[in-house]
Order: C-alpha cells, then sequence, then structure tokens
C-alpha cells in the first residue's frame, strides 16, 4: 500500500461511540490473522499516511506503532473496509511475532475436546501442512516412523522421482477421471512439492512471496523476464 493522504477514506469509516474502530491484521500472503487492536481517526490516518500499523492503546490512552520497540512492526500492503464501514482489515507484512507473548499470532489458544489448548495458529490448510512436514524434518531418531520422514530421508533425488509420478498421475486424471480423482492426485502432487521445499529449507511462504510479485503481470512477460538470452 503506498502512503495516501486519507480524507476519503475518514469519510467512510464508522467510529464507535467513543472514535475507535476494529482493526484486524492479517497476513498479506498466507492469510493468516495475526491480531485485532483499535484505532482512532488519528491512529488510521497515520497508518495510511506511513503505511505501518497504527493503534490506539485503550489502556493507555496513546497511539502506539506496533512494534516501535521490537521491531516487530506491521506493514500494512492493503486495507480493506467491511460492509458497514466499522471494522477495518489490514493485510500485512509481518516482520517478526505479532503477539506481546512472543507468538506470530495472538490467536493462539485454541477450544478441543472440552479445553482450551495452547500453540495452535489460524493458518491455511497448506501453511498449516507445510510447518507439519518442516516439524518431521526437525524430529531425531524419526526414521521409519512416518512416510514424510522416509522420503525426507531418502534424499532429494527420491522426493523427486514421486513427484514426477504423483505429477503423471494428476495430468492422467485431468484427461479425462472424476474429479474427486483430479482432487485427490493434486493434493498427492502439492504434498509431495511441499516435501521437497523442506528437505531444500525453502519456506512455503518464499513460493507465496513469487506468487504475490507475479500477480497482475501477464504470464507471457512474466516467463520472457525469466529466458536466458543465447550467449
Amino acid at each position: 500500500m503506498q502512503p495516501t493522504e486519507p480524507t476519503e477514506l475518514l469519510r467512510t469509516v464508522t467510529f464507535d461511540a467513543q472514535g475507535l474502530v476494529p482493526a484486524i491484521a492479517q497476513d498479506a500472503l498466507t492469510g493468516e490473522v495475526r491480531m485485532l487492536a483499535y484505532m482512532n481517526r488519528e491512529a488510521l490516518e497515520q497508518t495510511v499516511r506511513t503505511g505501518v500499523a497504527t493503534f490506539w492503546s485503550r489502556s493507555r490512552a496513546a497511539l502506539w506503532i506496533k512494534g516501535e520497540t521490537s521491531g516487530h512492526t506491521l506493514v500494512v500492503r492493503e486495507l480493506l473496509l467491511d460492509c458497514d464501514g466499522d471494522c477495518v482489515l489490514l493485510r500485512v507484512e509481518p516482520r517478526g511475532p505479532s503477539c506481546h507473548t512472543g507468538a506470530p499470532s495472538c490467536f493462539f489458544r485454541a477450544w478441543r475436546n472440552g479445553s482450551w489448548t495452547d500453540g495452535a495458529r489460524p493458518l491455511p490448510e497448506v501453511d498449516a501442512l507445510w510447518l507439519t512436514l518442516d516439524a518431521r524434518r526437525r524430529e531425531e531418531g524419526a526414521a521409519g516412523r512416518s512416510y514424510t520422514r522416509q522420503l525426507l530421508d531418502a534424499g532429494v533425488q527420491r522426493i523427486g522421482e514421486k513427484l514426477r509420478e504423483e505429477a503423471d498421475e494428476l495430468a492422467r486424471a485431468l484427461e479425462g477421471e472424476p474429479d474427486d480423482r483430479v482432487s485427490s492426485e493434486a493434493a498427492d502432487v502439492l504434498f509431495h512439492t511441499l516435501v521437497g521445499l523442506v528437505s531444500r529449507g525453502v519456506s512455503w511462504r518464499a513460493v507465496l512471496a513469487v506468487l504475490a510479485k507475479r500477480r497482475g503481470v501477464s504470464g507471457l512477460t512474466e516467463k520472457a523476464s525469466r529466458a536466458v538470452p543465447n550467449a
């Protein structure tokens, strides 16, 4: 988001009786909800002007720039407003954890089996799967205990063989098999792609960052930019 003058925006937002509007910060790449805070007119204005998330502290009755002391700022990539104009969504690039506890997201407690469990993350399925696979990679003495670990222990050549095998099965499914088979084979390709990334230490977030850079760019133009000129 380019820093801009917020005049028109401020006319559109509906502030409550205390002059505040709730603001949800969401990771622009993964979609993970990072935190909820509040903004008054000045905080929203400063956020739009600077491109860095600024909130209103109700306990201190003062403005605060998220990460001003820790360095864990939220760089705002896009600002969205809900249908009633009374809630702001900030799509952000988080620079470090967003919770004061050190957790990536403030929403780390999950209600499971009748009690609260810490350590959760509100991640989409693919991001959650990448974290699970990466945890398998870091487990000691786990050889033979999971298919993922067996692949990782076998090395990138074996992972590549499986990926080519699964890609071929997806291609054949696309040509004439039922939709549920296409979905299943696509899931297999994605799974083995993630295993390959984990084996190389490449994060799923890095892949999303590449896709984000390509958004709005013609595929032909993007491919041409990667072409190696003849020597």
